[in-house]
């Protein structure tokens, strides 16, 4: 009832975007563009985000204006959404995600680009360092090299006879090629061996699956990335199917079925992102704001899934949790 509450309220909120436009020119309001994945897959996150700015005194509609735009499905609309919000002369661009963030990049260098979620910002060329970004962009890092091997140690408590792991991605998603080198430095130290499957579309994740279980991997993780997000709910539906146990790469894909995920607390990396978003607006330049990493973690297990899967997951597990789906 919550997320479907949000959803309307959002509704209502976009459909009132024309009237708040008028109002911004009246008034000179700020603008704010947001440029996100699917909707059904951030609804969590724009919560977050919305509260990281009331918490700052902004009240969209009254005191800045923001410009949604969601990718639904065809991941080449994403260019376009971004010359789009540019076209409107927002004074910030949010990002909420890699992919967002190179379609923001590419559609302008001078707008400030807030990044929400990124997992390796160096890498993809979105900025210099963490400490200097250097350009227009800055924002949160998800990188955090330590999370993979604590990823990979959790599925071996969960599968104790864990040798195989095979890893779902998106090789064209900037950070995709960082996080696998993470992983493969994580799965040797623990004496294991990795598969990596891409996933550039949809409509390869049932041959992912066939030749994970072909491979005769033991467990999944799945990475980052916008193909997987509008797609939890059958990705999970897969998992179990072919009774292979995953760790997820956002905590949403728990409701939707997913059995595990360990990692940053999403909803606090964009209630600060709405910090980054107040500093621009007050003058500050994105260059002169270093990048920040994550400070909360959770670890969140569902135990249906692992009803369903055939797994008795630890009480050493369950006590580190900090949500269990019952």
């Amino acid at each position: 009832m919550r997320l479907i509450g949000l959803a309307v309220v959002l509704a209502l909120s976009l459909a009132l975007a024309p009237l708040a436009g008028e109002a911004q020119q009246a008034g000179k309001m700020p603008r704010i563009g947001v440029l996100s994945g699917p909707l059904s897959a951030n609804l969590a996150r724009i919560k977050a985000f919305r509260e990281g700015l009331g918490e700052l005194g902004y009240v969209e509609g009254k005191s800045i204006v923001i410009e949604w735009r969601f990718l639904e499905d065809k991941g080449d609309r994403l260019p376009a959404l971004a010359v789009e919000l540019t076209r409107l002369k927002v004074d910030v661009l949010v990002a909420f995600g890699p992919a967002s963030t190179q379609a923001a990049k590419e559609a302008t260098n001078t707008i400030p680009i807030v990044m929400a979620q990124v997992n390796d910002p160096i890498g993809a060329g979105f900025v210099a360092s963490l400490a200097r970004p250097g350009g227009n962009i800055t924002g949160l890092s998800v990188m955090a090299p330590e999370l993979s091997g604590k990823k990979l140690e959790l599925l071996k408590e969960i599968v104790p006879k864990l040798s195989r792991v095979a890893v779902f991605g998106t090789s064209t998603l900037p950070g995709n090629a960082q996080s696998v080198k993470e992983t493969e430095l994580a799965a040797k130290t623990l004496g294991l061996q990795l598969q990596y499957l891409g996933v550039e579309d949809p409509k390869d994740l049932d041959t992912a699956f066939r030749n994970a279980v072909s491979w005769r991997a033991h467990a999944i993780i799945v990475l980052q990335s916008p193909v997987f997000g509008s797609r939890r709910k059958a990705l999970a539906e897969l998992a179990v199917k072919n009774r292979l146990p995953a760790m997820y790469p956002h905590s949403d894909y728990m409701d939707a079925g997913g059995l595990m995920f360990y990692g940053p607390n999403t909803s606090d990396l964009f209630r600060r992102a709405a910090t980054y978003v107040d500093k621009i607006l007050k003058g500050a330049k994105p260059t002169d704001l270093p990048v920040e990493q994550p400070t909360k973690f959770e670890l969140v297990v569902n135990l249906k899934t692992a009803k369903a899967l055939g797994l008795t997951i630890p009480q050493s597990v369950l006590l580190r949790a900090d949500q269990v789906i019952e």
